[in-house]
């Protein structure tokens, strides 16, 4: 058995980690900007785009974060992180390090990665469905 075929075996757990990680990371995103909490203001309610923007990362977070809807919330959170990006950032510069928007272009190409590979090992939605392998679809 080669390194490879040892890699390729922690997959479906490696791809479950990042899952949980991107989510947590960016339901803190969304809490952060509806209640004002990890050392930033809250946004009013209703405020756009912020606001809407913070209901979308809680919201999404929470579901790619416990491995639910997985593909759907990643897909709608890599939309929201590009409109972010082109909107608030991109005008600033072209790279996203001259124009402070390297988080919402991380987030949307992880979110991404989620939407055509699913949500790896370690998900509700796993445990809950019997008929295929543990982190294959979601």
């Amino acid at each position: 058995m080669g390194a490879t075929d040892r890699l390729d075996r922690h997959q479906p757990l490696t791809l479950g980690l990042f899952r949980i990680v991107i989510g947590l990371l960016f339901t803190s995103e969304g809490a952060a900007t509806l209640f004002g909490v990890l050392d930033r203001d809250a946004t009013p309610a209703g405020d756009w785009p912020f606001w809407y923007a913070g209901v979308i990362e809680l919201v999404c977070g929470a579901l790619v974060l416990l491995g639910v809807l997985t593909r759907a919330a990643a897909f709608l959170s890599s939309g929201a992180m590009a409109f972010a990006y082109f909107t608030e950032h991109q005008p600033d510069g072209l790279f996203p390090l001259q124009n402070g928007g390297l988080s919402p272009a991380l987030f949307c190409w992880g979110f991404l990665l989620l939407v055509f590979f699913g949500p790896g090992s370690l998900s509700l939605s796993g445990v809950f469905r019997r008929d295929t392998a543990p982190g294959s679809r979601g």
